[in-house]
């Protein structure tokens, strides 16, 4: 058993086609808006976010219009492919198609298909957010594994009662049942209930000296006591 999927979302952006093009088909520009280190070389998507380090085929690339890649099937069947669509509107906006398709194998694949299709709404709202927000820039990604959570809903409050005075100024733009995402002058910050437990954030910063050290001090400090 096991499931196959495909997801296709539009989305229109006040960016030119150029800066599309440059986030979802250059290292630094995947880096500004998804998880994680990208790098795109040599015909090939790698990331590096903790410990899993994917690689991935490019299937297709045709600069300012088409961009695709994806995993290859693992013996067990499972992959995942992302496809990107991209064309020029008026008055300098872009229309975005992104398809995402794979499969799942195992009959325990619906908790795993949980949480990538919260996940990947997280991805696309963030990927809409840079493209409206901050065009053209290139963030650095942050990304900490906080405490194991066994009582999410309590672990939620913890974490918008301390981002009250942590993000003060903060603008929140996406929130699920395993994710939560902010936005400042300065970056992106998002948190997400981690497959096997930990609370992650993976944060784009494009502006201050804020560290990873930083918010694992944070993420400790707020949710270290949960049992």
């Amino acid at each position: 058993m096991g499931h196959e999927f495909t997801s296709t979302d539009d989305l229109e952006v006040p960016a030119s086609v150029e800066d599309v093009w440059t986030a979802i088909a250059t290292g630094p520009g995947i880096d500004s808006w998804f998880m994680g280190r990208n790098e795109v070389a040599n015909g090939q998507v790698k990331m590096a976010f903790g410990g899993y380090e994917p690689t991935s085929e490019v299937t297709a690339a045709e600069p300012g219009r088409h961009f695709a890649y994806d995993s290859g099937k693992a013996p067990d069947g499972r992959f995942v492919a992302y496809e990107f669509l991209v064309e020029g509107r008026e008055h300098g906006s872009t229309l975005l198609r992104m398809v995402t398709s794979g499969f799942l194998p195992g009959d325990d694949w619906a908790d795993e298909f949980e949480a990538m299709t919260l996940g990947g709404a997280l991805f696309r709202r963030t990927l809409l957010e840079y493209l409206t927000h901050f065009p053209g820039r290139t963030a650095r990604p942050l990304t900490v594994f906080g405490p194991m959570v066994t009582d999410w809903d309590e672990a939620w409050k913890k974490l918008d009662a301390a981002l009250a005075g942590k993000l003060p100024d903060a603008v929140e733009f996406h929130r699920n049942a395993h994710t939560l995402a902010l936005r400042t002058d300065k970056g992106m910050y998002r948190f997400m209930r981690g497959f096997f437990g930990p609370v992650i954030a993976a944060h784009n910063v494009f502006e201050g000296d804020e560290s990873e050290q930083d918010w694992q001090d944070f993420l400790d400090t707020t949710l270290g006591e949960q049992k």
